[in-house]
């Protein structure tokens, strides 16, 4: 998807913002699977509005070149920036604008299914980073599809879900082929809101790329379903899994 013929980034953040705990969820994960690693570069991929750019920076002190193809996305980016050990630079994977071994860890968040050839981005990610050094990639997965939250209220999603997401041993395949060695795949549960009534007020500011690309009378038609069925369940965190895959350049 080209999020520049879309409004998806004036309201990315308003359904995607899970707060500070959200956060560190993920930047501790991210650092106990790297260890003592020493880290003074990042590469955030694909980094949207830079939900998670100076969150990196923060939690490694490193630097963090935060690349995204999108310049609506990256205009949100910049209204939000804080740290100035970040630089929001536009590009696309499959062109990384970074000399060769200059960095030591690239994130990649919920970004992987929208390159155009994931094969080049895999080569230019080797490009870029360092012997020895960290790639992860938080993606969602067909493997997970019927456990994401809003697929029954939205059927026509699971094709779509299918056809855009990679398999799990399709993303272990592509990154060694490329010159990396898968390190660790396993699953994290984030929450996502705390109840269904507020999953379905984030749904509803159109932030999710899928879900965009449903005709309108069918989204309304699901949003609608979704809330009569907040009225009747019981008050629980919604809880989203993810997938997360360590791979180290050799």
């Amino acid at each position: 998807m080209d999020y520049d013929k879309t409004d998806i980034a004036a309201a990315y953040d308003r359904g995607r913002d899970h707060g500070p705990e959200f956060l560190d969820l993920w930047m501790t994960s991210v650092s106990a699977r790297l260890g003592s690693r020493d880290v003074t570069r990042i590469l955030d991929l694909g980094c949207g509005t830079g939900r998670f750019s100076e969150a990196l920076a923060a939690r490694f002190a490193a630097a963090v070149v935060a690349v995204d193809p999108s310049m609506k996305m990256l205009a949100v980016a910049r209204t939000k920036q804080r740290d100035p050990r970040v630089r929001y630079q536009r590009g696309r994977a499959e062109a990384i604008p970074l000399t060769s071994r200059s960095i030591d860890l690239i994130f990649m968040s919920m970004s992987l299914h929208h390159f155009d050839e994931p094969r080049l981005a895999a080569r230019e990610c080797r490009r870029v980073i360092r012997d020895e050094g960290w790639l992860v990639i938080r993606t969602g997965s067909r493997e997970r599809i019927e456990s994401y939250p809003y697929v029954p209220f939205f059927p026509s999603t699971r094709s779509m879900l299918h056809e855009t997401l990679p398999a799990v041993a399709i993303v272990r395949d592509t990154f060694e082929a490329a010159g990396f060695r898968l390190v660790s795949s396993d699953i994290i549960e984030q929450t996502i809101a705390a109840g269904w009534a507020e999953y379905a007020d984030k749904l509803s500011t159109g932030s999710d790329s899928i879900l965009a690309r449903l005709p309108r009378p069918e989204f309304d038609a699901g949003l609608a379903s979704l809330r009569s069925h907040a009225t009747e369940a019981a008050r629980e965190d919604i809880i989203e899994p993810i997938d997360v895959l360590v791979f180290v350049s050799m």
